[in-house]
């Protein structure tokens, strides 16, 4: 497969572009895009066969669902059965924006693109030509993070070429995301909602919004053998290519452990990497030393997240080392991401 690509950004959206994009999706293909989460693959929603496809070129397993991306606030009540007062408060708060509801899904919704569950993830995308190029392939864009399933979620259009070069019918140059962690997942369907995935819309938000709210756990059980309800809730995710592991504690138990490792790599001839914060990023003996922002902007940290990891591969890290972060607010949403690409791998000094 040739794959397309195709240049634009929010403030110059190449209308062409878009309706080839439009074409494609209609007809089947699939489509890697901007989001101002991470960057989308997308497919019709209500082709199951669009859906296989997804699978396929993501090397991602078949029980994990799919999110569809719609881009008009009505457009909620064509793919879920039943829209509940608190789905339509959430939607009326965060929408347009990195918030993803899951609610029972309508029976004409395959069950190819859910996972095989009677539920739907829904979101209402803000970036510009994510909302175009929905509405030009039909309104219903059924789309997980366009990579490798397993690798660091794509924050720039090279990272899904890497990946997806040849297995997918085009792809989209946005420029680099905004946010650049995955949204926040709420599922709705049990008495008390909780969140399946945390991301920028935090659950001290959701609470203003809905008072109470289960924060749901910070990484869920990888030997869990139910299906999981939401993406990213089974299944190693954002992995680098090299070993990383997270260590917590007192700032100088922390240098001091993983500076005593980098020793001990160094001596073996494995290419070390650190993931620190602009307070720290002079005091480590590492081949490849990365901040991920200042801790006391954690959306900069976030932001920078999925970049660094690829960042190491393209670099060659061995062994990588991280440090921790606050399990509350948007850190809540980057020590969830971490620990999942590290496989929880977390050293805790006392």
């Amino acid at each position: 497969m040739n794959t397309i690509y195709a240049k634009m950004t929010e403030e110059e959206i190449d209308r062409e572009q878009i309706r080839l994009a439009g074409e494609i999706l209609r007809r089947g293909g699939l489509v890697a895009f901007p989001t101002e989460t991470v960057y989308g693959l997308g497919g019709d929603a209500f082709n199951p066969e669009s859906s296989r496809k997804i699978y396929a070129a993501k090397g991602r397993p078949s029980d994990n669902p799919l999110i569809v991306h719609i881009c008009r606030l009505e457009d909620m009540e064509r793919v879920a059965a039943r829209v509940t007062r608190e789905a339509r408060l959430l939607a009326e708060a965060f929408w347009p924006g990195p918030l993803t509801i899951i609610l029972p899904k309508r029976p004409e919704l395959p069950l190819e693109t859910t996972g095989g569950l009677d539920t739907v993830a829904i979101r209402f995308p803000s970036n510009k030509i994510a909302k175009a190029m929905i509405d030009a392939g039909g309104g219903f864009i059924a789309a997980p993070s366009a990579n490798r399933s397993g690798r660091p979620s794509p924050t720039l259009a090279q990272y899904c070429r890497e990946d997806l070069d040849g297995r997918v019918d085009m792809i989209i140059d946005g420029g680099q995301v905004g946010l650049g962690l995955e949204s926040t997942i709420i599922d709705l369907t049990d008495t008390t909602p909780i969140i399946l995935r945390p991301g920028f819309v935090t659950w001290e938000k959701l609470q203003e919004v809905l008072g109470n709210v289960n924060a749901g756990s910070l990484v869920p059980d990888l030997n869990d053998e139910t299906a999981p309800k939401a993406p990213g809730m089974k299944y190693r995710h954002y992995a680098p290519q090299g070993n990383l592991t997270i260590v917590d504690g007192p700032q100088d138990k922390v240098t001091a452990y993983i500076n005593e490792k980098i020793s001990i790599h160094r001596s073996e001839g494995i290419r070390t990497g650190v993931i620190c914060t602009e307070e720290t990023k002079n005091v480590y003996a590492a081949d490849l030393v990365k901040s991920a922002g200042s801790r006391e902007d954690e959306e900069s940290v976030a932001r920078e997240l999925f970049r660094i990891l690829r960042e190491f591969d393209d670099e060659g890290a061995g062994e990588i080392y991280a440090e921790s972060f606050d399990s509350t607010g948007i850190g809540r949403a980057v020590m969830n991401r971490l620990l999942k690409a590290a496989g929880q791998r977390i050293v805790h000094l006392g």
